[in-house]
């Protein structure tokens, strides 16, 4: 197919096109990282599955399966395939990278792209499974979607993010702008609260699970893990105690179901991973949080603390994944890998600056710039060794 010139554009500060060659590089650096610290692979994992494996945690999740262990890898998410001059989304390079990758490393790897929330992609996944993965060993929830469809009952669902009980005020910022501002939300209603945690909730990881164990395709001790976030208590407002936080707490009540069910079944066990925040489509948009994020990257920085998606996840499969991992949870099960970003020096250093900072000094006081370069990176810009003058090849495929 012709190539042609990528740049970047946006739509107030949303990138609305992708650069397929970004975001293999951003890909082959994951890999790289992975493979690193896993020669010879760890072992442990067969056949897994992670469901919304396209962008951040669950990327990184699958790389951390294929490249750290060998596992089989089936990865299910839903992209915008690239149409005439129109790119496809990043989610859409990142699986045709993932897949070149593999094949190049004598991996397999299979990706459905459609609705995770469907039966249809129930059904393809079950069918790819017994046909060439063999029973499965793990697996990820890592589902971030606005809206869900209900398949029982085709009503939509669309999540909000919203205080409950009453308003909320904090500081923000404008990604736009770049201002330092005071933003007001108001508090979500019923049926808000119950929309989003139908969306966000456990039922859809609830219905996947149930989904295997029917059809006999879960393996003996598997493990199903969903990902999580709780954050510092300037965000709970917001977030953990949000409507956010309903359907978080929510999941976190599918997984103790979930447990009982495994472990009776096949003495497996299904967990929360509480992890770090970074930057994704998903948390740029949350009102506070970017502000907090470029504030807490500054500070994880200097102390040399600060993760990405890949070291997370390295440390989540290598640490507490791999067979004969010392398991180590918290007061409620779960397991934290934002140890790092919850440490008491962090946060009150966080706190310290939070109350400081204005816009006149956003750049010197945060890392505000680290979370524009982050952003554009999702898309495949601003990445090293990347000639973005040059033609591309636009029309891939897995």
């Amino acid at each position: 197919m012709p190539e042609q010139v990528v740049q970047r554009r946006s739509r107030g500060f949303i990138c609305v096109n992708a650069h397929p060659e970004g975001c293999r590089r951003n890909v082959e650096r994951q890999v790289a990282a992975i493979g690193a610290q896993a020669k010879p692979p760890h072992a442990g994992l067969g056949s897994v599955l992670v469901i919304g494996a396209s962008t951040g945690y669950g990327l990184a999740s699958r790389i951390a399966a294929a490249w750290g262990f060998g596992a089989k890898t089936l990865g299910v998410c839903l992209e915008r395939e690239p149409e005439g001059n129109k790119t496809a989304t990043a989610g859409f390079y990142n699986t045709v990278a993932f897949h070149d990758l593999a094949r190049r490393d004598g991996l397999f790897a299979s990706s459905i792209n459609a609705d995770a929330f469907s039966d249809a992609a129930k059904r393809s996944a079950a069918e790819i499974v017994r046909k060439e993965m063999g029973k499965l060993d793990l697996i990820i929830y890592s589902v971030a979607a606005p809206k869900r469809a209900d398949p029982k009952f085709g009503k939509v669902h669309a999540s909000v993010l919203k205080p409950i009980g009453k308003a909320y005020t904090n500081k923000t910022v404008d990604l736009d702008s770049e201002k330092v501002t005071e933003v007001t939300i108001p508090p979500a209603n019923d049926l808000e609260i119950a929309d989003t945690v139908a969306v966000m909730g456990g039922e859809d990881w609830k219905l996947w699970m149930e989904m295997l164990a029917e059809e006999d395709l879960l393996g003996e001790n598997v493990r199903t893990l969903a990902y999580s976030y709780i954050g510092p208590e300037m965000t709970w407002p917001i977030y953990r105690d949000g409507t956010i936080g309903a359907a978080k707490k929510d999941l976190e009540q599918t997984a103790l179901a979930l447990d009982e069910m495994l472990d009776n079944r096949l003495g497996g066990e299904a967990r929360i991973a509480v992890n770090k925040a970074i930057v994704t489509q998903a948390s740029a948009a949350i009102p506070v949080v970017p502000l907090y994020m470029s504030i807490l990257f500054r500070v994880m920085k200097q102390k040399g603390l600060d993760e990405g998606a890949p070291e997370q996840m390295r440390r989540l499969f290598f640490e507490f994944l791999a067979e004969g991992a010392t398991l180590k949870f918290d007061e409620a099960g779960r397991i934290r890998l934002d140890d790092h970003e919850m440490r008491p020096d962090v946060q009150k250093e966080v706190t310290s600056l939070w109350t400081n900072i204005t816009t006149e000094d956003l750049r010197e006081l945060s890392d505000f710039a680290g979370f524009q370069h982050q952003f554009r990176a999702l898309f495949g810009f601003e990445v090293d060794d990347v000639d973005y003058s040059a033609p591309t090849e636009t029309m891939l495929s897995w």
